[in-house]
Formats: C-alpha cells, sequence, structure tokens
C-alpha cells in the first residue's frame, strides 16, 4: 500500500479501529504495535505504570501531562522491563530533573523496545474512550515521517482484544523463587528481611514488585510460584497462607487453569487467602461468581472506594478492564468493598473462612497507602489460624 505523511512534520501516528487517526511526534523505540487503548489518571508513576504487568495488551494514554520529568530508575520498575505496548501522552517527554533519575525516560523507552507518541489531544482522546469503551490501535513510530495509513487501521481491526486472551502465562515467572526485599525506606532504601516469618505462596499472574515487598514488610517469607502452579505444588511448600497476585488479560481465560488450584486449596486447607486484582478476581470465580468485561475500566492513583463494613473510604490505585459481577456472588460470601465512582465490586469476603481479596491496589506504586493494612488483615490472619 503507498505511504504517506502525516501532518506538520509528524512522527508517529494513532489509528483507532473505527478510522479515526491521531498524528504526533514519536519518541522510544521506532515501529508498529496494536493493542488495547485505555488511561491512567494518576499524577505520578509513569514508570511504575509502564512496568506493571497488568498493563500486558495495552497502550496506556496518560491524562497528565507532566511525563518523563523525574526520569527512570532502576528501583522503581515492577518488573525487569516494559509491558505495556506503549505510551501517549500530550507533551513531549522532558529531560529529567530528579535527583534519583538514572536514564531519561525516551533512552529507556528506546532500549527496551516501546513506542511512545506525543503532541496529542490526551482530553479528546480520553473523552472518546469513556464514550465509546476501550478502543482497539495501532500505533506507529517512523522516524522519516511516513507512514501506510491503511495498513495501520487494518491492524486495529484486527486486533482480537483482551476478552477471552490469558495474559498470566506470559508475565508469569518461569520457576519459583523467594522473595526477601520489604518496602523502600529513607535513608537506606529497600533493606532485606532477615527475620523469620509465615511462610507464604504467591502466586504470580504478574505480580509487581511492591506487591511482594509489601508481603515481605508485613511479615512473611514468600516463595513465588508460576501462574500455572498446581495445588500439589503449592502445598509442597507448607505454607501458612495463600496470595494471589494481580494480572493481566480475561480473568476467564486464566481461571480454566487457576480456578481449579484454587478450589483444590480451598477444599483440603484452611489457611488464609488473600487476592489483589485478577487474582481478587480468581478467587470469585472460584467461590462461583463471574466476571465481566468494562467499557473503558479503572486506571488511576484517586479511585476512592468505601469499605461497606466499617464506613471507611479509601483513596485507591486501580488497574483493571474486567471486574467481578457483585450479582453473582453467592450466599457465602459478601461484597466487602465498593467503588464510589460507579458502584463497581472493589472487595469481598468468605462469611466462615479467612479468605478475603480486593480489586484495587493496597501496594500503591504508584498512588495512596490509604489501603495497606489488608497485608497486615492477612498476616493477622495466618497469625490467628
Amino acid at each position: 500500500m503507498p505511504l504517506s505523511r502525516g501532518p506538520d512534520n509528524a512522527t508517529a501516528c494513532l489509528a483507532l479501529a473505527d478510522g479515526t487517526l491521531f498524528f504526533g511526534k514519536g519518541f522510544g523505540a521506532a515501529g508498529q504495535t496494536t493493542a488495547e487503548l485505555c488511561f491512567n489518571t494518576a499524577m505520578t508513576g509513569y514508570q511504575e505504570i509502564m512496568t506493571d504487568p497488568s498493563y500486558a495488551g495495552q497502550i496506556v494514554t496518560f491524562t497528565f501531562p507532566h511525563v518523563g520529568n523525574v526520569g527512570v530508575n532502576p528501583e522503581d520498575d515492577e518488573t525487569a522491563d516494559p509491558v505495556a505496548e506503549g505510551m501517549v501522552v500530550k507533551w513531549d517527554p522532558t529531560e529529567p530533573s530528579n535527583w534519583r533519575a538514572a536514564e531519561p525516560l525516551v533512552g529507556w523507552l528506546e532500549k527496551r523496545g516501546r513506542i511512545g507518541i506525543g503532541g496529542l489531544d490526551t482530553r479528546r482522546l480520553t473523552r472518546a474512550i469513556r464514550q465509546q469503551g476501550a478502543p482497539h490501535v495501532a500505533l506507529a513510530h517512523s522516524p522519516d515521517g511516513e507512514f501506510d495509513i491503511e495498513a495501520l487501521v487494518a491492524s486495529a481491526r484486527a486486533f482480537k482484544g483482551l476478552v477471552g486472551l490469558d495474559l498470566a502465562k506470559e508475565v508469569s515467572c518461569a520457576q519459583s523463587y523467594r522473595w526477601d526485599e520489604m518496602r523502600w525506606a529513607w535513608p537506606d532504601g529497600f533493606a532485606r528481611r532477615d527475620a523469620p516469618g509465615h511462610k507464604v505462596v504467591a502466586i504470580d499472574y504478574g505480580a509487581k514488585r511492591n506487591i511482594l515487598r509489601c508481603l515481605a514488610s508485613a511479615g512473611c517469607d514468600v516463595t513465588v510460584l508460576p501462574a500455572t502452579a498446581t495445588a500439589e505444588d503449592v502445598m509442597a511448600h507448607d505454607p501458612a497462607g495463600l496470595f494471589l497476585s494481580n494480572g493481566p488479560g480475561d480473568p476467564a481465560a486464566t481461571g480454566e487453569y487457576a480456578v481449579p488450584m484454587i478450589r483444590d486449596i480451598l477444599d483440603k486447607s484452611d489457611m488464609p487467602v488473600f487476592g489483589i486484582c485478577l487474582g481478587h478476581q480468581m478467587l470469585a470465580i472460584a467461590l462461583g461468581a463471574q466476571t465481566i468485561k468494562m467499557n473503558h475500566g479503572h486506571h488511576g492513583a484517586n479511585h476512592p472506594v468505601k469499605d461497606l463494613e466499617t464506613g471507611k473510604v479509601e483513596i485507591t490505585s486501580m488497574n483493571h478492564g474486567f471486574t467481578v459481577d457483585s450479582q453473582t456472588l453467592p450466599s457465602d460470601v459478601t461484597e466487602t468493598h465498593v467503588s464510589l465512582f460507579d458502584g463497581s465490586n472493589c472487595g469481598i469476603r468468605h462469611r466462615e473462612r479467612p479468605v478475603f481479596s480486593v480489586q484495587y491496589h493496597p501496594e500503591a506504586s504508584p498512588g495512596p497507602q490509604d489501603s495497606y493494612y489488608l497485608f497486615e488483615r492477612f498476616v493477622s490472619a495466618i497469625e490467628n489460624r
């Protein structure tokens, strides 16, 4: 197909499946990718967001315009490399001005094969996502400014989307490992846990490092197992508790192998179980509920959540495009938290057993730390057992 040049010396193009085109300045790696497009309203933490495994298969539109101003550094990675397919920003990324910066964002993205586009009207794009749902898109960065527009739109239309897609296997660890690093604290940074702790197995559906740090800081001796671990794999470590991590993709697809393992554990053991995000959805399905795809999902660090049992409102970090359908919760499971934005489910617990989960991210990174108490609740449940 013929190549064409974008307007105003554009070097990047974002093509939506409906044919809408956005041109801007490309940065990071050159090339092309297809994904689902979402937006994130957090004012900080672009590096943590880009390296959050829950963003596999997605391109992130940042509604806050100041991106790149604190650079990047190894301590803020939530996994080894960026997982989000690309990023969309209003203003071109700036040079870093922060004492922790190890390198600029643009070079970091280029070395790690991730595409960015700047100069877009992110308000217009965000409104489109809210009104029409998370669209399928193709993002291209062409330094010479030439694009095959028809091929880009066709690529966006050919993207199958996240429904029915199991991405947890792609971002999970390949083999088990121990984790002892704790939360960052001034002035020493990340300390190592050397005291005895409660043995906990964490299932890695795409676990963020800060979740594992929170578990270690709360008093857990953590062993991480791959997403496909069986109940026998879990019980071989003789754990006092089971943790189910965050992750990407359709929970119904991941649940094909994750749910039988969780049900087996629940049938054979009375150990406490704690889930976050995809882990929350896996637990809900295992207990008898169902999940549904959201219009545009929840992605940000300012989401108010109400604890229905205490009346307390927490400001939380969220990153999910699927949600538990609270209407399908069985009688022995109670809804504990709801979103004050749209009333969607944000937490459950079993009425008779120390089994609970939340949809949001109590480890933050980025975001507020209102919900760290959930890790302490998990440890208390282990100690009470």
